[in-house]
């Protein structure tokens, strides 16, 4: 036996794959080879070397695209004439003739045609499976919005590109910037009612207890947003906390005072009302604040308010 024969045939005996027959006749030239004894003892180290690797299983997604372009790629390739397929299973029979006995690769070849047309039709005749449906990147999320559809040509199958809007979740003190600006989102009128409710109190809190709330003068700081609160939120109990947040810069904050007068005399909830009442104490003796209140003292459709209104001028007259 040549070493060219015997190194093909100590390949196959590496993966299980040599016949019983060729196996006496290996072993004989391996007796008096070295240097394909070499070849053997490397191929096993390699084996016990690889036996110590654990072995990754390809993902599903992988397998299942794999398989999805194989059938296009299989099903694209154009049908081979009647001539061909017999000069290339005749070429492929004759090539075993070269290296087993007659009679068996006369099976092997009988068998391998026979499995090869049964299996070209089945496949030409059996119905397509239903699509399945990939995700490249699973994660927990609500889709957002879709970024983009690409269809594979000539085919059903469909990519569809897409956002998802994944929750994280933030822990810190109340001091920190991180912390206030998502304090700050919570009080966009586009959040939940119970989110917003949550956000003003915090940051209320926060201002009553003299911490910073900067008063930017574009209105996107901290005070800025407890007016936005104040004017447009639609729960009366959120903008009660506004007002809250709000009181210790009555005195100083005109933007503040103009906030609380309008409330005074736009807000629909009495009790809001009132709470703007009793912050303007401070500054009763204000001459806009002196004119509001004697409006809604003589003209305001609420009694209760009308009162309270009366009450706060006489006192700016005390102050004043």
């Amino acid at each position: 036996m040549k070493c060219e024969v015997a190194q093909d045939q100590i390949v196959l005996m590496g993966y299980g794959e040599l016949p019983d027959e060729l196996a006496d006749a290996l072993e004989q030239h391996l007796v008096g080879c070295e240097e394909c004894r070499r070849e053997v003892n490397a191929l096993k180290a390699l084996d016990e070397h690889l036996a110590l690797l654990p072995v990754v299983e390809p993902s599903p997604n992988l397998l299942t695209r794999s398989r999805m372009r194989l059938d296009e790629e299989l099903d694209s390739i154009p049908a081979h004439g009647l001539m061909t397929r017999i000069r290339v299973n005749a070429l492929a029979w004759l090539g075993h003739l070269q290296s087993a006995p007659a009679l068996a690769t006369l099976l092997m070849g009988v068998g391998f045609l026979s499995g090869n047309f049964v299996h070209r039709y089945q496949v030409a005749h059996e119905p397509k499976p239903a699509g399945m449906t990939i995700i490249g990147h699973p994660s927990d999320g609500v889709i957002a919005n879709v970024t983009g559809i690409v269809q594979t040509p000539n085919s059903e199958l469909v990519q569809v590109n897409y956002n998802k809007v994944v929750p994280e979740t933030v822990e810190g003190s109340l001091d920190e910037p991180r912390i206030r600006e998502l304090l700050v989102l919570g009080m966009k009128p586009t959040a939940p009612s119970v989110v917003r409710a949550d956000s003003v109190k915090l940051i209320s809190r926060e201002c009553s207890a003299g911490h910073n709330c900067n008063g930017q003068p574009d209105g996107k700081g901290i005070r800025g947003q407890l007016m936005v609160a104040l004017r447009y939120d639609k729960d009366a109990g959120v903008r009660l906390k506004a007002l809250e947040g709000l009181q210790p810069y009555v005195g100083q904050d005109r933007r503040v005072r103009d906030a609380l007068l309008e409330a005074l005399m736009k807000d629909e909830s009495a009790q809001v009302r009132t709470a703007a009442i009793s912050l303007l104490e401070p500054v009763q003796s204000d001459s806009s604040v002196r004119s509001v209140l004697r409006t809604v003292s003589t003209q305001d459709a609420n009694p209760y308010i009308r009162t309270a209104s009366f009450n706060a001028l006489q006192g700016a007259g005390d102050i004043q």
